[in-house]
């Protein structure tokens, strides 16, 4: 198994900067994800990686061994894409016997790899049947097998359940973690899903424009977004801007509402324009007039465990709260209070989206 690193990766098409100085280090068996909306430069970065195209600037070590400049074929990497890419006139066997077909291994030994190579994915028994015959989620699964058959070093995966429906997805990614966990492979996968990245990956890359904007486990990403895209890609977040004031007496942040929020009189933010970041499960509804930021409910969807409320504030921005359903509803027209606890709160400079430093608060307000 090898470890990856990126040094100032970039990839150039004339004036458009597809990947614009990625620098980036996996460990040895870290299943990363790079998560990012459509040209973002998140599938270019990973072919990159894999050999497929070439980089503009930069250099890509495999293991510790420059690869900058090495072919697909040398560098040992495992690629599943989300088309799967089986032939259909093969069986399944031949299918995932094919890398080893290619490198003129004996046959003996083709036939022990791809028994193990199914057995790995559950598909005993499935070798004598066509592409047709299977299900989506086997076929994925038989894509998964031909990428590990060689034994590669790294693997890399592009949106490779994008074509399954949600319930098949929500098993597949199971599999696919216990898979990587098994097989203890350093893995990098590109989606624009935001839940399957933060359900599967030790660490998410979150891209944008060509450019990293945060490097983080997928809990710090969601409590901790770097800066406002990060915030508002990366699930659904509840921005409450101000301007941040620090004072002896206790620093605060001032709504545009005029609503004072406490803040930390320690840390790195400076005075000025802020924003405080609320997750919707992390805010609690009151009664109107109870203190905190006040708003109308606009809506509610009910989801089963729980309800999505879509409320208006009083400067016209929205805010969203997921609360679970235990009898109590609120109705669309009434007006409440939002309430939640310092450790629900992250807050960054107000940078319109701009990567920046973000700074851990224990934000609350008067309601909580």
């Amino acid at each position: 198994m090898s470890s990856i690193t990126l040094s100032g990766v970039s990839k150039h098409y004339g004036p458009v900067r597809a990947v614009d100085g990625v620098d980036l280090e996996v460990a040895q068996g870290e299943f990363v994800t790079i998560l990012g909306p459509s040209g973002s430069g998140k599938t270019t970065l990973l072919s990159m990686i894999a050999g497929l195209d070439h980089l503009t600037s930069g250099q890509i070590w495999l293991g510790g061994r420059d690869v900058t400049w090495a072919r697909a074929a040398e560098r040992n990497v495992g690629l599943v894409f989300q088309s799967y890419a089986l032939f259909p006139h093969m069986t399944v066997f031949d299918n995932v016997a094919f890398p080893l077909t290619v490198r003129r291994l004996p046959k003996a030994e083709i036939r022990a790899r791809v028994d193990k190579a199914l057995a790995v994915v559950r598909l005993d028994g499935f070798q004598r049947r066509k592409p047709h015959q299977l299900s989506g989620g086997q076929q994925q699964r038989v894509a998964l097998a031909r990428a590990v058959v060689f034994e590669p070093d790294i693997l890399l995966l592009d949106e490779p359940l994008g074509a399954l429906d949600r319930k098949l997805r929500e098993e597949v990614q199971v599999e696919l973690r216990q898979l990587q966990r098994t097989l203890g492979i350093t893995t990098i996968l590109v989606t624009h899903d935001q839940e399957e990245a933060l359900s599967l990956s030790d660490r998410i890359v979150v891209m944008s424009e060509g450019r990293v904007q945060q490097i983080a486990t997928p809990q710090d990403a969601y409590l901790c977004p770097q800066n406002r895209f990060v915030a508002e890609f990366l699930g659904t977040a509840n921005l409450f801007e101000g301007r941040l004031e620090r004072s002896p007496g206790g620093s605060q942040l001032i709504m545009t509402d005029g609503t004072r929020l406490p803040a930390p009189a320690s840390g790195a933010a400076t005075e000025g324009s802020a924003v405080a970041i609320v997750r919707p499960e992390r805010i609690q509804i009151g009664p109107a007039g109870s203190g905190g930021p006040q708003a109308v409910i606009e809506d509610m969807v009910y989801l089963g465990q729980a309800i999505r409320y879509h409320l208006r504030r009083p400067d016209g921005a929205p805010a969203v709260v997921l609360s679970l359903d235990r009898g109590v509803r609120h109705r669309p027209g009434e007006a409440v209070s939002l309430a939640w606890g310092p450790e629900d709160v992250w807050i960054i400079p107000d940078t319109n989206g701009a990567a920046g430093t973000p700074v851990r608060a224990d934000i609350h307000n008067k309601g909580g």
